[in-house]
């Protein structure tokens, strides 16, 4: 017998229909923080972002989504960006907040970019996996994609997969599946963790840093207070609903975690001494 929670879901999803918006950031988003920092260029098409010693900038999603795939084209800060921290994520708000994490932790000049991933389920995160990129991220615009469905997380760049977080709530592992999330996106000096955990500082004399946007598009669920929306800024149907991957995709996965991932929660030992978490079981490309 199906639970009262996956029936909801049944409902939520299938009350969802087709909306096609523009992908402009003017109608898209808005600027949250940075004082004039963050700015909307090019008739909404490009968004930059900008960080110097006394601020960073922000901005969140106009609308909250339930669900769907999310890509957005990103050009990061580059030369010496050490000490810099560009955030791309989906959160939710309060202590048990669903989130579904990009990061890109700046270096010095000529070393690569880290870009880490988290999952947060009910406030409780700790699922790290870090990669290094097969291209200079700061060169040009590269695809940055979040697909969201009731079964799984896929974290993909420029097409290729480069993690799957499976729903685990069969092992007690809370799921991202009943909080509507915005998209939020800031670019703000951590130099006390970022780079090398925190040997290497922010050269001030290399600012104002800036993170440039564009290309947003959302085939997704809008959350409303009674329903959910489809939100498509392209004529793309709602397949990612129940997208999974397939042989090749897992393949290409398993590539770039062999190739290019320098961090993964569930092989830290030493962290988990006791057991590594449940969800690592059934979250392996092995």
């Amino acid at each position: 017998m199906a639970s009262l929670n996956s029936v909801s879901l049944v409902l939520v999803i299938s009350s969802c229909f087709a909306i096609a918006f523009g992908g402009n950031f003017h109608q898209d988003f808005d600027i949250t923080w940075g004082d004039g920092r963050a700015k909307i260029l090019n008739n909404g098409e490009l968004l930059t972002l900008s960080l110097d010693k006394t601020s960073g900038s922000g901005f969140q999603s106009k609308n909250e989504y339930l669900f769907g795939k999310i890509d957005m084209l990103l050009k990061l800060v580059p030369g010496n960006s050490a000490g810099t921290v560009t955030a791309y994520y989906l959160s939710s708000q309060g202590q048990t907040h669903d989130e579904i994490d990009f990061e890109f932790l700046g270096n010095l000049s000529g070393d690569p970019y880290i870009l880490h991933t988290n999952v947060f389920g009910q406030g409780k995160g700790n699922r790290e996996q870090q990669f290094y990129l097969w291209f200079d991220p700061t060169a040009d615009f590269h695809t940055y994609s979040i697909l969201w469905n009731p079964q799984r997380i896929i974290f993909s760049v420029d097409g290729t997969p480069i993690r799957e977080f499976k729903n685990s709530e069969s092992l007690g592992v809370a799921y991202p599946k009943n909080q509507p999330m915005r998209i939020y996106s800031s670019l703000w000096n951590a130099d006390d963790w970022a780079t090398r955990g925190g040997l290497v500082k922010t050269d001030w004399n290399q600012a104002p840093f800036i993170a440039s946007y564009r290309n947003f598009n959302a085939n997704a669920c809008v959350s409303s207070s009674s329903s959910c929306t489809q939100s498509s800024t392209s004529s793309s149907s709602n397949s990612w609903l129940n997208e999974e991957l397939d042989s090749t995709s897992q393949e290409r996965l398993k590539w770039v975690q062999k190739n290019y991932m320098i961090y993964n929660y569930c092989s830290d030992s030493k962290r988990f001494s006791q057991g590594f978490p449940p969800e690592c079981s059934i979250n392996t490309t092995e």
